[in-house]
């Protein structure tokens, strides 16, 4: 398909740039085939029914925003994917600067080496005094989206902000942000309501937030993830799915796991590694039922992956109304719950 297809036009202004408070307090577009209905995330509980499951992503955000020096040179690092204890890759700003071969300082304790550069960013070899994770910790700032970052200043607040009541294991540099909405007073309706949750791991890399550059759907390839779906976890929700329950993926980066570790016949086999899993359009959703997301980027990846859920023609619609009615946009935004 063509990337154009996927585009419309969103007023700036409504690009949020702090997150709602409380988190549950955002708005919730709750769509179907055939109707739309202006809601809020604490009547969540309400839209699901007894014996569904809710998954979420538990993957936590690093500080995966480094600034280095090579020589006279300032040299942005955005880490996006671990590949070993001191390797990750990562894309650079002013990545002319920076040879095959060159060593980057961070800190006084913390320097990185560049190994390889390709189009999938530039392999880093990290030489730290102690522990890397609690080094990168100390020099990192939290990785906030670019369309927010360009706004304004990273503060405290994002440190908590931009991070779910899920982040349990570390190696995200972007939150699973449909996942910003959830507080403990809305796990406790949801229980009541008789709907399960489970969780599952997906590190978000920074290429999520990659243009499309191509023309045709086709010609784009997704950055790899690493994900995992325990044994127990998808043994419990092959068991919903028996019982005529739904599975509603918190995010598209649960989805995309659940889809990623799904069989022809919809069944969820343990899943552990690389994803990348691209949906658009023409996809036959195997496992997942429904998706709870927040307001995408035009052109973007994950407006492809909305529109195979509902419809490229039904989601134009939905977002029509989501402006119209000035919902918040992106990372810090409102939400949607999409059933179709």
């Amino acid at each position: 398909m063509r990337v154009s297809d996927f585009d419309f036009d969103l007023p700036e202004e409504l690009i949020a740039l702090r997150p709602a408070v409380p988190r549950d307090s955002a708005r919730l577009l709750h769509a179907t085939p055939d109707a739309l209905a202006d809601r809020t995330v604490i009547d969540l509980p309400d839209l699901l029914q007894p014996g569904d499951a809710l998954v979420f992503n538990d993957t936590r955000v690093i500080p995966a925003q480094l600034t280095g020096r090579r020589g006279d040179a300032t040299i942005g690092i955005t880490l996006h994917k671990r590949e070993d204890a001191v390797t990750w890759l990562a894309f650079l700003k002013n990545a002319r600067r920076a040879r095959l071969g060159d060593r980057i300082e961070i800190s006084p304790t913390l320097a990185a080496l560049v190994e390889e550069k390709s189009e999938k960013g530039v392999r880093l070899r990290f030489e730290a005094d102690g522990p890397l994770e609690a080094e990168i910790a100390a020099a990192g700032t939290m990785p906030l989206p670019p369309y927010i970052a360009s706004k304004r200043r990273i503060d405290e607040r994002d440190g908590e902000d931009y991070q779910t009541m899920f982040a349990r294991r570390e190696g995200a540099v972007a939150a699973p942000t449909a996942s910003l909405h959830f507080t403990p007073r809305l796990l406790e309706a949801i229980a009541a309501r008789g709907v399960l949750t489970e969780t599952l791991t997906l590190h978000v890399g920074a290429g999520t937030f990659l243009p499309v550059k191509a023309e045709d759907t086709e010609e784009h390839s997704m950055h790899a993830e690493w994900g995992e779906l325990g044994a127990d976890a998808a043994a419990r929700l092959n068991e919903v799915r028996a019982r005529g329950g739904r599975i509603v993926a918190a995010g598209t980066t649960s989805l995309r796991l659940l889809e990623s570790a799904a069989g022809d016949d919809g069944l969820l086999s343990p899943f552990a590694g690389d994803t990348d899993i691209f949906i658009t359009p023409g996809y036959r959703f195997r496992a997942v039922g429904g998706l709870m997301t927040n307001f995408h980027l035009p052109r973007s990846t994950l407006f492809m992956l909305v529109s195979a859920l509902m419809g490229l023609e039904r989601m134009h619609g939905v977002y029509d109304h989501a402006i119209k009615e000035r919902y918040r946009f992106y990372s810090y935004g409102d939400s949607s719950l999409l059933m179709p």
